[in-house]
């Protein structure tokens, strides 16, 4: 995205709170984060829109950053209906049964670690590069674990957020 207005910049901008608060719910499940996108609204830029993206991310409490998590389905099943969760998991959509299988054991094993999802930034990442995150994770420290959670969080919101403001065009 370039750093210029876009006409879905200014769209956004303009929305109605009830509507915007919603359509940022696509890209954040946090309730919280998207109140702090909205309170710094009208933005000049779309890179502005995605600094503001960033800090409202940095700024997540751990109730806030669970809320965000909660709203991500386990990688290898997409929500059904759901064309982003699909798309940004696609690269599990070719994977073997057995890979498949693994990731379901993957999964379980860091939820029951972590309590919540695995989350990763799953855009252009294969289904052997995503289990093999989550082998290489599972055994860090709840704290490191919710640091990079924030940290891919924060991509997966900024591809979410360029895609909301430059749809259509």
């Amino acid at each position: 995205m370039t750093s210029s207005s876009t006409p879905g910049l200014a769209r956004f901008n303009i929305l109605a709170y009830d509507e915007a608060i919603t359509a940022l719910r696509e890209v954040c499940a946090s309730e919280a984060w998207g109140r702090a996108i909205l309170s710094r609204r009208p933005y000049a830029t779309a890179a502005d829109l995605l600094s503001a993206g960033d800090a409202a991310t940095a700024e997540l409490t751990e109730d806030e950053l669970a809320d965000a998590m909660a709203g991500h389905p386990p990688i290898g099943r997409p929500k059904p209906g759901d064309p982003t969760s699909s798309r940004e998991q696609r690269g599990m959509a070719g994977a073997t049964e057995e890979l498949k299988a693994e990731m379901l054991e993957l999964n379980l094993a860091y939820q029951e670690r972590f309590g919540h999802v695995f989350l990763i930034c799953a855009t252009g990442a294969t289904g052997e590069q995503m289990r093999d995150a989550v082998k290489s994770r599972i055994g860090n420290s709840p704290e490191q674990e919710r640091e990079i959670v924030r940290t891919e969080l924060g991509k997966i919101n900024r591809i979410r957020l360029t895609r909301l403001v430059t749809e259509g065009e």
